[in-house]
């Protein structure tokens, strides 16, 4: 960004003087990195409705920043899945036609394109219609699918539905199997 400004000011420089710019054309240009930033505003929100304002603005900050979910490495998922427990969901958000390839043990399969409505959903139609109870906000929740992008986005769609504890196996299904075959391919030698 700072060369293609310094570039677009030089050439503008030079269309104005019809002529090369020199290095006293590049001197005088002052970039937008070296300015200063306007102070923020220090003054507290004086109405109701300024304050208002404000929390709801902070708010979303917080959602905003930083939505990456943790992201959990192989050897403690491997613990988690080994030692499931009731306040931990494993969540699978591939498609019903992948998960017919196999699926992590102890996980539960919820499509990422069916996500956003289920977590927006009653605990008892979502136990009807997934076959297991709805995590509460504050329980454990882990996201993985074939290769991490879409946990990724299941794990933003969840934060921004109220979720606050919530981890990413972004090696999912591809690491998950080379894992294994790895350990098969290490116990039949």
């Amino acid at each position: 960004m700072l060369r293609s400004t310094t570039i677009r000011t030089a050439r503008v420089a030079v269309r104005s003087a019809t002529r090369r710019p020199t290095a006293a054309a590049f001197a005088a240009i002052r970039l937008n990195s070296t300015q200063t930033p306007a102070p923020a505003s220090t003054k507290p929100p004086k109405t109701e409705a300024e304050r208002a304002l404000k929390a709801k603005l902070e708010k979303q900050d917080d959602l905003q920043r930083d939505w990456d979910a943790k992201v959990i490495p192989y050897e403690q998922f491997i613990a988690k899945v080994e030692n499931p427990s009731p306040q931990t969901y494993i969540i699978d958000v591939r498609e019903k036609e992948e998960v017919m390839q196999g699926m992590i043990p102890s996980s539960v399969n919820v499509p990422l394109t069916v996500l956003p409505a289920a977590l927006h959903m009653a605990r008892e139609p979502f136990a009807q219609k997934f076959g297991f109870e709805k995590p509460f906000t504050h329980q454990e929740v882990i996201f993985y699918c074939r290769s991490g992008v879409r946990s990724t986005s299941a794990c933003d769609i969840a934060k921004r539905n109220g979720y606050t504890n919530l981890l990413n196996y972004k090696g999912s299904w591809l690491e998950w199997t080379s894992k294994v075959n790895e350990k098969a391919a290490q116990t039949s030698s």
